[in-house]
């Protein structure tokens, strides 16, 4: 394998639409890159993705000789790539009230064979930082819960369930994206503290999640200047990507990156120079999502530096090496499996029941905002945990712990309109601003009735 094509291998990049694009074709033909990231606006339907994930498959394996990481962040609830015929589990932050692991355990156990039968073999998921920090915009219901101990119990079941239903899946955000109140998708945060406080909360899942097999781990674009004295984040670091997850913590599987061209990165270092730092940091597995063309120049950048010495050769191949060997058992040696819709349909629909029996003084909005129960569209015990998206949805409808009445401003609003409404920019993933919000959401109650409350563009209360 020569340079090109060890880069290549290196590199996971995106594409806009439904269908393989020539400018992604060509970035597999001359630059070997060989791994995908897919997003919502990629899949319209099960029938579909299955078919791209075999055809993106076909063109890799054709100018590479080896087979592709096809990745996407399904964590549930309110991250979810999959379309509206697929199933789709609820979120962390739901999954840990029910009070039981083993519902963890369930969801990626669906979740994986699910993703298995359609053709994506890599999961980026689940997220293991602690909500630690009531300001953070990015994290809330994606977290399991608000302490270490906590997000341990339910991520490393979630990550065993991913692994038996037959995909590779990784821990995010390392070494924690709990504590901050800004958004690394749109400018560089700074967590301030020791390596001893960070031991005692964001390190310790990590820690827990290493030791239960997790075959990857998710960096973050945060500064952390106790552990990083020279201002660069953490996927850039060095001293935190080998000092730390490799040699302290003993991780000796696949460092894989946030994206590259998150504004943490694009507006402070660039995304080009960023791919090269993070692969000298000791990232394996480098994500430039959304510019194809963007990952021919990464891969243009990374041959100068190893010619020039600033990428080792040497740990060029070992990166390479991590890489095709889970390629082997996860890609080549697994077989795709059948899936039954209508059955993990009925599963999924018993877990969500088992939301309906918390009575906690709330209730779950797209399992993600809370409603209080005085609250006028919630006078009879409904529990809202159903948030249906087709294809052109603002798949990030109520971020964090939001209320109805900001929920209220988002359906058919631009991004411009609800920054006009003073919604923090923090709020807003434009990644999962996708066309003009279509929405539709049905509330369970609990004496079994399925109630509409947003249908049509219309709110039914």
């Amino acid at each position: 394998m020569d340079l090109r094509e060890q880069i290549g291998q290196r590199l996971v990049t995106g594409f806009p639409g439904t269908e393989l694009t020539e400018d992604f074709r060509r970035m597999v033909r001359e630059y070997k890159i060989s791994n995908v990231i897919l997003f919502r606006e990629n899949i319209t339907d099960c029938a579909q993705l299955k078919q791209l994930c075999g055809e993106i498959q076909a063109l890799v394996r054709r100018e590479t000789g080896h087979g592709a990481f096809i990745t996407a962040d399904q964590e549930g609830g309110l991250v979810t790539r999959l379309p509206g015929d697929a199933v789709n589990v609820p979120g962390a932050m739901a999954i840990a009230a029910t009070g039981d692991p083993e519902n963890a355990y369930r969801a990626g156990l669906l979740t994986g064979r699910e993703l298995r039968a359609l053709g994506v073999n890599f999961d980026l998921a689940p997220s293991v930082d602690v909500n630690s920090n009531p300001e953070n915009p990015v994290i809330g219901a994606r977290s399991y819960g608000d302490t270490p101990q906590e997000v341990s119990r339910y991520a490393n079941r979630m990550i065993r369930g991913l692994l038996d239903g037959g995909v590779l899946c990784s821990a995010k955000h390392f070494p924690g994206h709990g504590d901050t109140d800004t958004d690394s998708h749109l400018a560089l945060p700074c967590v301030d503290k020791s390596m001893e406080e960070l031991e005692r909360t964001e390190l310790l899942p990590f820690r827990e999640a290493v030791r239960a097999g997790v075959p990857a781990v998710m960096t973050t674009h945060i500064l952390f200047p106790q552990l990083e004295p020279e201002h660069l984040p953490a996927t850039m670091s060095r001293r935190i990507m080998t000092g730390v997850l490799r040699e302290q913590m003993g991780f000796d599987g696949l460092i894989v990156s946030d994206c590259m061209e998150m504004r943490a990165i694009k507006d402070h270092f660039g995304t080009v120079n960023g791919v090269v730092a993070a692969m000298a940091a000791g990232v394996d597995l480098v994500f430039i999502s959304h510019d194809t063309l963007l990952s021919g120049q990464a891969a243009r950048a990374a041959e100068q530096a190893v010619a020039e010495g600033r990428l080792s050769a040497a740990e060029m191949q070992a990166s390479v090496q991590r890489i095709l060997a889970l390629k082997e058992k996860w890609v080549d040696g697994m077989p795709e499996g059948g899936f039954d819709f209508d059955a993990a349909r009925r599963e999924n629909e018993a877990l969500l029941q088992k939301l309906i029996a918390m009575d906690d003084g709330a209730a779950y909005l797209g399992e993600c905002a809370l409603v209080p129960y005085d609250s006028p569209i919630n006078q009879t015990g409904i529990l809202f945990y159903n948030t249906l998206f087709d294809e052109n949805a603002c798949c990030h409808l109520a971020l964090g712990m939001g209320f109805i009445d900001t929920i209220r401003d988002y359906p058919n609003r631009s991004l411009e309109e609800m920054r006009a409404l003073g919604v923090n920019d923090s709020m807003i993933h434009e990644d999962f601003m996708i066309g003009t919000p279509d929405l539709a959401i049905t509330a369970h109650c609990r004496d079994g009735r399925s109630v509409p409350v947003f249908r049509d563009g219309t709110w039914a209360f």
